[in-house]
Parts: structure tokens; C-alpha cells; sequence
């Protein structure tokens, strides 16, 4: 069997239908079709206006906004309004007018100047230069709000169907255990703001007295600031002294000092010298 009586077989691709009408596939167009010639329209780059053009022209060749070119930007902007008549020309009336202000500010910078005018005449420029200033700040301004997320495009708000329905809400059960844990916390916040009241034992003058005379007995001397406790305070001070005057009054005590601003003893009435200090004594009355 030689080469020639091999049968050979070419890889052939069938041709993929370019629509589904109601099932079935369609690889030819109808002869009666017709397509418009401005049924497709690719727009690659879009202007929102002359402003918007004369801007982009700037920034695409990085030129200096304060000091255009106007003759550069003035050709290239013509190359783009000439292409706009070919396209579509209900769109190049007002990029015509910005074409005849730029065309005025390049006549006039050409046009030479009088001597005595150079320094009063404004830059043509200067109105062009603060409106492409003031509509760039603007559309900054816009591309920056446009940035901020919305509701719809960003975010998106959830919802959901709220079924109506009856909820019956059971008043809760008390049991005697909580009661009484209630309680008890009441009764232990109350505890912290109760009060505690200290009164002082009553002295009695009556009662000094006799403590002052078993103090004294015979013919004893004894020191003055020995009768005094001092623990007791001031009160304590007063009710001994008190007593002592009384026991002075009713002449069953008697006050003796030897020396001027010496220390003063205190004996019983009645009772001899033997055991005091030297005779030269003075009598207190209270």
C-alpha cells in the first residue's frame, strides 16, 4: 500500500453562527437587513465642552497655565473642531466660538503694541488663563464628590420584608428566692448609710466630789494636778474642778501653796501639818 492510496483528512472548522434566533443558529445575513451607518459609535475620548478640551490639550504636554502657547494650542485645537465637523456637527458651534476667541488672542499678541500702552495693556491671555483656573477647580471639585461613596452605586442599603405578626409578651415570673436575694442586696445598700450616734457618759459633780475626798484622806497632802484625768477631755477637766470648788465652799478641803507660783496641795480639813509642807501655808476660798 503506498502513500498515494492513504486517505487523508483536513481539519475543517464550521462556521459559528454570529446569533441565536429562536433556536436556531444563523451564520448568514438576511439580504433585506439594514444597518445605518451611525448604528455604532465609539467615542474614545469625550469633552464636556471647550474648556474642558483647551484643558486637556495643557495638561497632556505639560504646558504651564499661565503662559500658553497660543499658537500650539490653537492648531491642535482646530485639528480637533475640523475632526467634530466631520463626526458630528451639531456639537462644534461652541467649540467654534472658544476657536474665534483664541484666534482674537492670537491676533492681538501678534499685533505689536504702542510705546506709551506696553505697561497698561493686560495680557490677552488673562481672561482665558482665569477661566480654564476657575473650571478646573471646579471640575476638581466634581471628580472629588463623584469619588465620595453613594448610596446605589457604592453601598447599598439592606432590606427586608417585615412580616406582621403578634408578639404576646408574658409578664415575667417572680419567684420567693429572687424576693428574698432582692432584699437582701436592699438590705445591705441601707446598711451603708446608717448612721452610728456616740453619746458621752453624764459627769456628775456629786459623784467628783466623793472621788475628790478619797483622794485626800487624813493629813496627807496631795498635788493639785493629781485630782485631774486627763483622759476624760476637757469636760472631764471642768466637772473635777467644779468639785473641788464645791468641796472649798462646804470648808471640807483645804488649798496650800509655800512658794509664790509654787505647786499647790490639796489635805482634807481637820488634819495636822506634820506630813505637809512647811507651815507658812495660804488658804484658798473658791
Amino acid at each position: 500500500m503506498t502513500d498515494t492510496d492513504v486517505p487523508t483528512s483536513q481539519p475543517h472548522q464550521e462556521e459559528m453562527p454570529f446569533a441565536i434566533v429562536q433556536g436556531a443558529a444563523v451564520t448568514e445575513l438576511p439580504t433585506d437587513l439594514y444597518i445605518p451607518p451611525d448604528a455604532l459609535e465609539v467615542f474614545l475620548e469625550a469633552f464636556e465642552g471647550p474648556l474642558d478640551l483647551l484643558l486637556y490639550l495643557i495638561k497632556r504636554q505639560n504646558l504651564e497655565i499661565l503662559d500658553i502657547p497660543i499658537a500650539e494650542i490653537t492648531r491642535q485645537y482646530m485639528e480637533y473642531v475640523e475632526l467634530m465637523k466631520e463626526l458630528q456637527l451639531e456639537l462644534a458651534a461652541e467649540y467654534l466660538v472658544m476657536a474665534a476667541m483664541l484666534a482674537e488672542i492670537k491676533s492681538r499678541m501678534l499685533l505689536p503694541r504702542p510705546v506709551e500702552a506696553e505697561g497698561e495693556e493686560e495680557d490677552p491671555r488673562a481672561e482665558l488663563v482665569r477661566r480654564l483656573q476657575e473650571y478646573e477647580r471646579f471640575k476638581q471639585a466634581a471628580e472629588d464628590i463623584d469619588e465620595l461613596p453613594r448610596v446605589g452605586r457604592d453601598t447599598f442599603v439592606a432590606e427586608a420584608d417585615l412580616v406582621d405578626r403578634k408578639v404576646v409578651r408574658l409578664p415575667p415570673r417572680v419567684e420567693m428566692h429572687d424576693l428574698l436575694i432582692a432584699i437582701k442586696e436592699v438590705m445591705a445598700r441601707a446598711e451603708m448609710f446608717a448612721h452610728h450616734h456616740i453619746q458621752r457618759e453624764p459627769l456628775s459633780v456629786r459623784e467628783r466630789m466623793s472621788h475628790v475626798l478619797s483622794q485626800v484622806k487624813g493629813s496627807a497632802f496631795t498635788d493639785f494636778s493629781a485630782l485631774f484625768t486627763l483622759e476624760e477631755g476637757r469636760s472631764g477637766v471642768v466637772v473635777t474642778l467644779l468639785a473641788i470648788l464645791e468641796l472649798l465652799k462646804q470648808s471640807m478641803i483645804e488649798i496650800v501653796q509655800t512658794d509664790p507660783y509654787g505647786a499647790i496641795h490639796v489635805k482634807a480639813a481637820g488634819g495636822s501639818h506634820e506630813t505637809g509642807p512647811s507651815d507658812a501655808t495660804a488658804q484658798a476660798d473658791g
